[in-house]
């Protein structure tokens, strides 16, 4: 049944369990539709927060992404104030010498690089908006009743407990969700997690001595050296955030400054004056490797009173670039459930939970297959000819052939059909080359029996 009250729509409860990217957006699009939200959050308000190392600083914005934000009005401030375009990735080989993969060279499409604590403090800025957004910081969920709408919280700063109850429990705290840890007490919930043998670091490669750029800013660098690469996406300030990935044996291995230098000679020379001797030294020992873990689960409601959305449901290692985005999409996806049954909850959760895994499932897959293209597959010549082919296709026939990354970036398309697709163009262009290698095959043993027959 919709949700009316004596005919009249009925504002909803809703507690938001997790004050970062996800949980602030969708407090923003319950807030449009008029429900009351209290958004509670572990930590202090970002706002007034320094920047937290450890923390992948800044993220990559696509279309997924953007549509969630100008459902909200916040798209044209991101992209027109603060968004960096990044149009490839610039490859860096081992001689110092670079090369540029386009991400879209037939439209010229980009994905933008946005800080996390800049897009997050926006969001939560724009709830100050709304007189229906309470903002709740230092508050650690300790208990819950799901089923019944029940959660307790503790202040982090005065122990104080604090009881609240709510018509709707929406959990977007992150990878470690308190809110998922409860629902797996729930009969029949599965939940799959992997811990990939790759660890992070973030350091940062500073502006020059002019207060510029110290590379071309509007691409994704890459130093893919096999199991150890770095990437490093441009940053407002002028600066980079540089992310190392490798296995934690290395990270463990480099436990002096003597190996640290020698390590990035063999593998990122060029890095070196970018960075910087001292400063390399002292922003790799100043903190340790992150592990990257990946989350599968389902179902992600407790009937009509609770759910899951973002990390909480299925955080992916970030090789895609799609977390945020995919998170980003929860809140669109909601928000189209909630206009489509009329803020009915039965209907809107059920729906969510019962298709939503699919593609959450498929992101995750297709983060783990670019987690061995970036730091590996690129490099190579197969790698670069598949690319080159794709764009060729493309370019002719956009409608009929959208390459794999295209289609997850600059698309809305969902993720399980975007693998249908790349299945479907795989096998198009293996038997294209079957067909190939025997006309080929064919014609080379015409000519091989015409000059025999002409030599007899």
């Amino acid at each position: 049944m919709p949700n009316l009250e004596n005919g009249t729509f009925k504002k909803l409860d809703v507690v938001v369990v997790g004050g970062g990217l996800v949980g602030s957006l969708e407090a923003l699009f319950l807030a449009k539709r008029g429900h009351r939200v209290r958004l509670y959050e572990y930590r202090e308000d970002i706002r007034n927060t320094p920047q937290a190392r450890g923390r992948s600083i800044n993220l990559a914005l696509s279309i997924r992404g953007r549509t969630a934000l100008r459902e909200v009005g916040l798209e044209d401030h991101m992209i027109n104030n603060h968004g960096i375009p990044m149009k490839g990735r610039n490859i860096h080989r081992i001689d110092g010498s670079t090369y540029i993969i386009p991400y879209d060279s037939r439209t010229k499409q980009c994905i933008y690089s946005v800080g996390r604590n800049y897009l997050n403090g926006l969001l939560l800025q724009e709830s100050e908006n709304y007189e229906n957004v309470e903002r709740f910081f230092n508050h650690k969920l300790i208990a819950s009743n799901l089923r019944k709408g029940f959660l307790s919280f503790q202040k982090t700063d005065t122990k104080e407990i604090v009881e609240v109850n709510a018509d709707l429990i929406i959990g977007a705290d992150g990878a470690f969700s308190a809110v998922r840890k409860e629902i797996m007490k729930q009969p029949l919930f599965d939940y799959n997690q992997k811990y990939i043998e790759h660890g992070y670091l973030e350091l940062c490669i500073p502006p020059d001595s002019n207060g510029g750029f110290q590379m071309p800013p509007n691409y994704l660098h890459i130093w893919p050296r096999g199991g150890i690469y770095d990437d490093c996406p441009s940053k407002s300030g002028r600066s980079w955030t540089v992310t190392l990935f490798m296995p934690f044996t290395h990270f463990k291995s480099l436990d002096n400054e003597d190996k640290l230098l020698k390590f990035f000679e063999k593998y990122f020379p060029d890095s070196i004056p970018l960075i910087g001797k001292q400063k390399l030294i002292a922003d790799y020992f100043a903190g340790s490797a992150s592990p990257l873990i990946a989350i599968k689960c389902r179902p992600y409601n407790v009937e009509d009173k609770a759910l899951i959305i973002g990390d909480a449901a299925h955080a992916v290692v970030p090789f895609y670039g799609q977390g945020m985005n995919a998170g980003f999409e929860d809140c669109t996806i909601l928000n189209q459930l909630f206009q489509k049954h009329h803020d009915d909850l039965t209907k809107i959760l059920k729906e969510f939970s019962d298709t939503r895994w699919e593609d959450t499932f498929a992101i995750s897959d297709l983060a783990m297959y670019n987690y061995i293209e970036m730091r590996d597959l690129v490099t190579r010549p197969s790698y670069l000819l598949r690319k080159a082919i794709d764009d060729v296709i493309f370019w002719l026939m956009p409608k009929f052939w959208i390459p794999l990354y295209n289609s997850v970036t600059f698309s809305t398309i969902p993720y399980t059909q975007c693998i249908k697709n790349r299945q479907w163009q795989d096998k198009v262009l293996n038997r294209s080359l079957l067909f190939l290698g025997t006309v080929t095959s064919a014609v080379g043993a015409f000519y091989v029996y015409k000059k025999i027959v002409g030599l007899s």
